[in-house]
């Protein structure tokens, strides 16, 4: 069997779900969706790459630092937990060094699938941060190349700059490219990006805005991935709860609205993309 649906973006090893972890990986199986849980520090990373070994099939990580945790950043419970020095409880937002060579390391697990959450967060941003997110970005293209893993790229208030970024460094780009998640850019960002070779996945915002339909209408459904980015970001009718893999068909049948097609197209073309980005071979979970 193959999946129906694929979260390309999630992140169920968050401290959100630190009680029923398995039991939501459970739901989505059963339900046919196919999930990567997404890195963003090592902590999670390492976390994401634990739970797909427990998992026979159907659940894949990506390794990486996010933007955000280059520098001291504010603390997420969602992501990072209760706050707990003296138990340890909860992972520590620290503002991490890129360790090259940690990240290549657990890059080379079967189960890891892409390079990231790595790029460019200006958002609750200190000017002198900028060149330090940069310096990590380029240390995850590097190693995305060096060990031929797509690129999950989180991009937020400096699509100007990441773009500039990629194409000043066409040629040393992985292939298949990347992903950029929770795409939140222009038409003509989007159309940059293309050129670029990128893909881009699309969450639980399109159900409840409408801010997106131009650029989920120009961008063609070959290039266009389904996440849900759980925890965060729930879509309706499920908005304002936790969100998790499961909500996936909900921003399918908004997509597939939005684009004037069946959801059954959306399921396949969604989940054949990113089979082909992932170089996912496996047909049964």
């Amino acid at each position: 069997m193959q999946a129906k649906f694929f979260d390309v973006h999630t992140h169920v090893q968050f401290a959100a779900f630190s009680e029923d972890a398995d039991f939501v990986i459970r739901r989505a199986l059963d339900a046919g969706i196919w999930l990567v849980n997404v890195g963003t520090q090592r902590d999670t990373s390492q976390k994401a790459v634990e739970i797909a070994e427990r998992c026979q099939g159907g659940v894949y990580a990506t390794i990486g630092l996010h933007p955000i945790h280059t520098e001291q950043s504010y603390h997420d419970e969602q992501e990072l937990g209760i706050a707990n020095k003296e138990s340890g409880h909860g992972f520590s937002s620290r503002g991490e060094e890129f360790d090259y060579g940690y990240y290549k390391k657990l890059a080379g697990h079967s189960k890891v699938v892409g390079i990231g959450e790595c790029g460019l967060d200006y958002y609750r941003l200190a000017e002198e941060t900028k060149k330090k997110q940069e310096a990590v970005f380029l240390e995850h293209i590097r190693l995305a190349r060096e060990v031929g893993k797509p690129l999950m790229i989180h991009c937020r208030k400096a699509f100007e700059d990441i773009i500039s970024i990629l194409g000043a460094h066409r040629n040393d780009l992985p292939d298949p490219r990347g992903i950029v998640h929770f795409f939140s850019g222009s038409v003509d960002d989007a159309r940059a990006l293309l050129d670029l070779g990128f893909s881009f996945s699309f969450g639980g915002v399109i159900t409840f805005v409408r801010d997106y339909d131009d650029v989920l209408n120009f961008i063609p459904l070959e290039r266009i991935l389904l996440e849900t980015d759980a925890p965060y970001v729930a879509p309706v009718p499920y908005r304002g709860k936790r969100n998790e893999p499961l909500y996936i068909e909900e921003v399918a049948k908004k997509l597939a609205e939005v684009k004037n097609i069946s959801v059954n197209d959306i399921s396949l073309e969604t989940t054949k993309n990113a089979l082909r980005i992932f170089t996912i071979k496996e047909k049964t979970p």
